[in-house]
């Protein structure tokens, strides 16, 4: 009997776990639902799904994984409507950047014996300069050479959260178990904080003065930087992920401004010596960054060899055979 797994939420990245999970043949039965029906049916056709449920709490009923690849404001109205029919047993997983409220959300909605694990994607590096966003734009190799991480509440199964590296594996990705605080704020520094300083410079500088004739002008730096802005293609999340992960948020920020700081000081000093300095530091930190990406060799994050990996129908009904097998 195959394992059911649920993805509510078919955008780009919802889409491109049912595609990676696809390759894995009958053991797995995957159900999809979106919001938008047309959504649904679109991805049922891509590959991404083996069926849709319109109804929202119909199609986590049986299922031992259940993905949320949601915005950040619409998972805990998820969790309300999906707890009472989780199966026992189930594993919620969710895709958002702030990991602590949504822990925090699950351990106040989820009856007992229904577990949480957080899941913080990297993208597979060649994907890294596409600005394509939801169905369209998801692929079965969207997390190969790439990493995610895992969190999860203390005290949680460790069987609960061996099924979710195990789910990491079959994406292709490796999975690296990590503290919830020390997630939100590597989250904020990489991916909060470039799209909130392209809303800042874009604020300070479209429709302001001069903006009529330098509109006219902008080309490859600006749309680059401010294509940050672009990935988020819901203002509400990236509203309620700022909120929710304050602290973090600031502190970056505030980080930020002390660098722009130094820069305007060079400037204003015509300081030629130390304002390249700051621009060279910049550009080779910059190119090893992309670098190390692409290459994608992080010593101590191996992927795991899933020929020594049970099946997720084996780890779930406590396959006999893979037991005898380690035991050879």
């Amino acid at each position: 009997m195959p394992v059911q797994i649920t993805i509510v939420g078919l955008g780009q990245i919802g889409a491109s776990i049912g595609m990676a999970l696809g390759k894995h043949g009958t053991l797995l039965q995957r159900i999809g639902h979106d919001k938008s029906l047309k959504t649904a049916r679109d991805a049922e056709k891509k590959g991404a799904v083996d069926a849709v449920k319109v109804n929202l709490p119909d199609s986590v009923r049986g299922a031992k994984l259940v993905v949320l690849s949601l915005p950040l404001h619409e998972i805990r109205e998820t969790l309300e409507i999906i707890a009472q029919d989780l199966p026992e047993g189930a594993v919620v997983l969710d895709t958002a950047p702030v990991k602590s409220a949504v822990a925090q959300w699950a351990k106040e909605l989820l009856p007992e014996g229904r577990y949480y694990v957080g899941m913080l994607p990297a993208l597979n590096p060649q994907y890294l300069h596409r600005v394509e966003l939801g169905l369209d734009a998801a692929e079965a190799d969207l997390f190969h050479d790439s990493v995610i991480m895992l969190v999860a509440n203390p005290g949680i199964p460790e069987e609960a959260v061996r099924l979710a590296t195990d789910l990491v594996a079959l994406l292709g990705a490796s999975p690296v178990l990590a503290d919830i605080a020390e997630t939100d704020g590597l989250v904020t520094s990489t991916h909060l904080a470039p799209q909130l300083l392209a809303a800042a410079l874009l604020n300070a500088l479209v429709d302001q003065p001069g903006w009529a004739d330098a509109r006219k002008l902008a080309g490859r730096s600006f749309a680059a930087l401010t294509s940050a802005l672009a990935y988020q293609d819901e203002m509400d999340a990236l509203q309620e992920a700022a909120v929710l992960n304050q602290a973090n948020v600031i502190r970056v920020l505030d980080t930020v401004i002390g660098s722009l700081q130094g820069l305007r000081d060079d400037v204003a000093n015509g300081d030629r010596e130390q304002l390249a300095e700051r621009l060279q530091l910049a550009l080779g930190g910059r190119e090893r960054w992309f670098s190390d990406r692409v290459k994608a060799e992080w010593s101590k994050w191996q992927k795991p060899d899933l020929s020594e990996i049970p099946s997720l129908s084996e780890r779930l009904f406590g396959s006999s055979a893979y037991l005898r097998k380690k035991k050879k």
